[in-house]
């Protein structure tokens, strides 16, 4: 028979989401400090972003710097930066994921 006449232990419930809670506050700063990349034009243009998504570094190849085009070389910028972030994004599910799912569904604001 469960202690008090079938409810949940609420201070055992308690710990455990201050567990999950910081758990998720470990797991969000190792994101805040790693960075992915995302590559577009075959490795032209390079833009680094941590594991939150904030841009952190961008790399453009002399190559891709062509003063008649310089359409093509926003192009490859925005579809490097969009690259990062899925690539942060990926992480945030590896990193968030099992942590979200304990909470019972995803954290509002994130991509799962």
């Amino acid at each position: 028979m469960i202690p008090g006449g079938g409810q949940p232990d609420m201070q055992q419930l308690l710990q455990q989401a201050q567990k999950m809670q910081q758990d998720l506050a470990v797991a969000q700063e190792e994101l805040a400090a790693t960075e992915v990349k995302g590559q577009a034009g075959g490795g032209l243009v390079e833009a680094t972003v941590t594991g939150s998504g904030e841009l952190r570094g961008l790399r453009i190849d002399p190559k891709a710097v062509d003063p008649e085009d310089t359409e093509t070389l926003a192009d490859l910028v925005v579809a490097a930066v969009q690259a990062a972030n899925a690539n942060a994004a990926q992480l945030q599910q590896e990193k968030l994921g099992p942590l979200a799912q304990g909470m019972g569904g995803g954290i509002p604001g994130l991509p799962f």
